[in-house]
């Protein structure tokens, strides 16, 4: 549906498009007492020597059957926020260059755009891009509270002014329409832009969230133009909020008013006591409102008509992600990041610790995990003590994703490469529910049997179940002393009968429970919806 421009400027005003300002004088001094620093000329000068490992990657592009990745050619650029255009080609923000990049997916040649306006030594978290019809893209830059606009025409750099008032952090960004929707993450407000007026003005309206001292994080636009965003306080839970913009917009244009009461136009919806970290949310075109949990292995639904939430859980963590060379990671976790919808209506979303692209098919209830090949050993446990990090552990921070038919790209921001998941690569195995539901009453327990069939004309070593829950009182045991890790020979089925337990102490409601089975490329499971009465 179009969307009507904001035709009144609101709250704070208008602000001016400029094509360059001064953040020369933003720049932090360089401390005194530098740690050891090799020249190089390239991005990589903007960390000391022993950090670049970290940073700016710690080894080649690597594929697998379903997965490739490419090396950026500038070293330690950081991709991060990522979106692709009407003809596929790729682009992305580099936050250690302030620059945009180009990959064309058809020659496989990158092109990067030297912003002019960008100091030298300055980094960025660039988390929100989109492009627009016109041939631009837009995004978001949280060092110098700004939004950016890149013409692919006339390749130049326009720097926009976020509108802020004391700590703000422009985070998401979306084009819908003939608006913008940015999120502040820190400065507790949605902002809405009009990118296009008849004026030298950006207009803009900026709708307060309900919880003070909180952060507003990603937001979603459903079939009726109503946007939906959450405000948390960090591990203290919070609200899920509805806008009626159209109700609002068609109120200032027939009032004439200029400065509505937005909280009238405000719904709020508590958040369940398990969801704690609402980063990523998306609306499918049923109108369920989907979130992912950051601090967990978990994702939600939202029924806006029922006003009921339901808990879904990701497979655990492959042990090449954390590592544990220490010992001290007692439950580790995939936290699932940003979340979109494909045009198939199926979720997206990147778990940030499990170094995985996954999709969730909310109709076959149905979960596939990519795994991605690189990892950097310096974000996770992987030190054995003697300072020689292990290989193949660790993550490559994928930080941002985008849909383009049937490939997802993803940027790895401490490993300098893009990469893409090509959904079209049939699945190795298939899951085969003996039962998609189940009832218990606490303390009760039942069988259930399941089947991994293999889809490919060879073997499979290294497969391991995948048996997870959302919830401490239920369980789920193998029978029969059923092996947890296997070899699935190409012709060769395995049944696996499964007990799931509902503890004395378990509370009454419906729950998900995952099945499946993982190589170490890829997880392929289902959700069986177990209900206690």
């Amino acid at each position: 549906m179009k969307k009507r421009g904001l035709f009144v400027v609101l709250f704070f005003g208008g602000i001016m498009v400029t094509s360059g300002f001064g953040l020369q004088s933003m720049m932090q001094p360089p401390p005194e007492d530098n740690p050891e620093f090799t020249i190089t000329g390239t991005p990589a000068d903007n960390f000391p020597d022993d950090q670049r490992a970290q940073f700016c990657g710690s080894g080649d592009a690597k594929s697998t059957d379903y997965v490739q990745e490419f090396s950026i050619p500038t070293p330690c650029t950081n991709p991060l926020a990522v979106v692709t255009d009407y003809d596929g080609n790729v682009w992305f923000a580099q936050t250690n260059t302030g620059n945009l990049a180009k990959f064309d997916p058809f020659t496989e040649r990158f092109t990067e755009y030297d912003n002019p306006l960008w100091p030298s030594g300055e980094r960025s978290m660039m988390w929100g891009i989109d492009y627009a019809p016109d041939g631009s893209v837009w995004f978001t830059d949280e060092r110098f509270d700004s939004i950016w606009k890149f013409s692919t025409i006339d390749e130049k750099y326009e720097r926009i002014a976020y509108p802020s008032e004391g700590n703000s952090l422009p985070q998401k960004l979306q084009i819908d329409g003939s608006q913008i929707i940015i999120n502040d993450f820190t400065g507790n407000k949605l902002t809405l832009l009009d990118p296009n007026p008849s004026s030298g003005e950006i207009n803009y309206l900026s709708i307060p969230s309900p919880i003070d001292n909180a952060v507003t994080a990603d937001f979603a636009v459903d079939v009726n133009d109503n946007i939906w965003f959450t405000n948390w306080v960090f591990q203290q839970g919070g609200v899920l909020v509805k806008f009626n913009q159209n109700g609002y917009l068609d109120l200032a244009a027939s009032s004439g008013e200029q400065f509505l009461p937005l909280l009238d136009f405000v719904q709020v919806y508590r958040l369940p006591p398990e969801l704690l970290t609402p980063n990523g949310a998306v609306a499918t075109d049923d109108g369920t409102i989907w979130l992912a949990d950051t601090t967990s292995s978990f994702f939600f639904s939202f029924d806006p008509f029922t006003e009921q939430f339901t808990q879904y859980v990701t497979a655990e963590p492959q042990l090449s992600t954390y590592g544990n060379q220490t010992g001290v990671v007692m439950s580790p976790i995939s936290r699932p990041y940003w979340i979109e919808a494909d045009e198939q209506g199926r979720l997206v979303f990147n778990e940030q610790t499990a170094n995985n692209i996954s999709i969730m098919d909310p109709k076959s209830q149905s979960l596939v995990e990519y795994h991605i090949p690189s990892k950097n050993p310096y974000w996770a446990d992987c030190d054995p003590g003697t300072g020689v990090m292990l290989d193949n552990c660790g993550v490559a921070q994928i930080f941002d994703f985008a849909i383009y038919g049937e490939k997802i790209w993803f940027t790895e921001w401490v490993e300098n490469n893009i990469g893409v998941v090509d959904t079209s690569v049939p699945l190795p195995i298939e899951i085969q529910l003996e039962f998609d539901s189940l009832t218990l009453t606490p303390g009760d327990s039942q069988h259930l049997d399941f089947v991994v069939s293999p889809k490919s004309q060879k073997d499979m070593l290294n497969v391991s179940l995948i048996l997870s829950t959302t919830h401490e009182f239920l369980k789920i045991d193998l029978v029969n002393d059923i092996p947890k890790t296997f070899q699935l020979d190409f012709d060769t089925p395995r049944s696996i009968l499964a007990t799931i337990t509902a503890s004395e102490d378990a509370i009454p409601g419906t729950y998900k429970v995952l099945l499946g089975a993982q190589s170490p490329d890829i997880a392929i499971s289902k959700f069986v919806t177990v209900t206690i009465e």
